[in-house]
């Protein structure tokens, strides 16, 4: 299948290109290189400098190429950025799921798989989360893209473009020959900032709160390595051959592991203790975020292959000790 993959630059973008391309798919990257990396791309894919907010130039991109199916990872994802600039996060957002909706309606092209996450749940009543539970986002990020989901569904109904939205909990890893891995500038997620100490570019891990009703007081979340994602996006894709439909799963490992035992896998992995510092609690952090992915592996049949800690972990360090500044670019 011909495929355009808006975002294709970024950290999941990117192993979903390597994934599909093995896949035997032909992949054309659009990427405004906002905070995606041109360097992350591979290769063997076609790279155009490309904002969907440009939405004739996106519908010139879709007709030319003949793309079959669009891929979105192409949105703005800093919780407390949105928190700070929340207009910025509804304009590249949730404009540019309309804009590239607009493009798709006019060139015919009737297939989309979203990347979209668990922040549209807002605080749960209780865990693990299932995509029935009521969406009630508390900030900007997540309201965005609760809003791009809305504007797909209704896209389904009246335009007829098919389409699947995979709600994503915890991200980590990397590329296991450490070539392709996460590259935030700045960085808001844990693994990452827990292998920085090692690398000697933090002093120590900051733990907001440890005083949470869990076992050991500090948060759960589950994580979920980029490559299985990909393989979820791939599935997608051909659930939506088979069924015109707007769907919606849950990507998450389904298992849930305090920030306390990351940093002790973390050690484990890097083979030297990381120390930590206690900071106050962040406004609106549950104890406990973990996803029911059951109806992702019930009717796409996905199956994570990373499903051990130390595994993902592992995948991360491999490319934060080969790339210790990110990519060149």
């Amino acid at each position: 299948m011909k495929l355009l993959v808006v975002g294709g630059a970024g950290y999941i973008g990117s192993h979903f290109v390597r994934v599909a391309l093995d896949a035997g798919h032909e992949i054309i990257v659009a990427d405004n290189l906002t905070t995606g990396h041109a360097a992350s791309v591979d290769p063997r894919a076609q790279f155009q400098q490309l904002d969907i907010l440009d939405q004739s130039a996106t519908e010139q991109l879709l007709k030319a190429q003949g793309i079959e199916a669009v891929v979105h990872f192409a949105a703005f994802s800093l919780v407390g950025e949105s928190m700070t600039h929340p207009l910025k996060y509804f304009q590249n957002n949730t404009a540019g799921m309309i804009s590239l909706l607009e493009a798709m309606q006019k060139s015919a092209v009737k297939k989309l798989i979203f990347s979209s996450t668990a922040a549209v749940y807002g605080i749960p009543e209780t865990t693990p989360i299932t995509e029935d539970m009521p969406a009630h986002p508390i900030n900007p990020y997540g309201a965005s893209k609760l809003q791009m989901e809305q504007i797909m569904s209704w896209a389904h109904q009246i335009h007829g473009i098919r389409g699947v939205a995979l709600r994503y909990f915890n991200v980590a890893g990397g590329w296991p020959d450490g070539r392709l891995g996460e590259d935030h500038r700045p960085e808001t997620h844990l693994v990452p900032n827990v292998l920085a100490v090692p690398l000697g570019k933090s002093p120590a891990v900051k733990l907001y709160g440890d005083d949470y009703d869990t076992p050991d007081g500090t948060c759960i979340r589950d994580y979920v390595h980029p490559i299985d994602l990909a393989h979820a996006h791939l599935l997608a894709l051909s659930h939506l051959e088979k069924h015109d439909a707007f769907d919606i799963f849950n990507l998450g490992s389904s298992t849930g592991f305090s920030v306390k035992q990351i940093i002790q896998a973390a050690e484990k992995v890097v083979g030297q203790p990381i120390p930590t510092e206690v900071q106050p609690r962040r406004p609106g952090d549950p104890a406990i975020l973990v996803a029911d992915s059951s109806r992702a592996r019930q009717t796409l049949d996905w199956q994570p292959a990373y499903d051990d800690v130390e595994q993902i972990i592992q995948t991360a360090w491999a490319w934060h000790r080969s790339h210790p500044d990110g990519y060149p670019d």
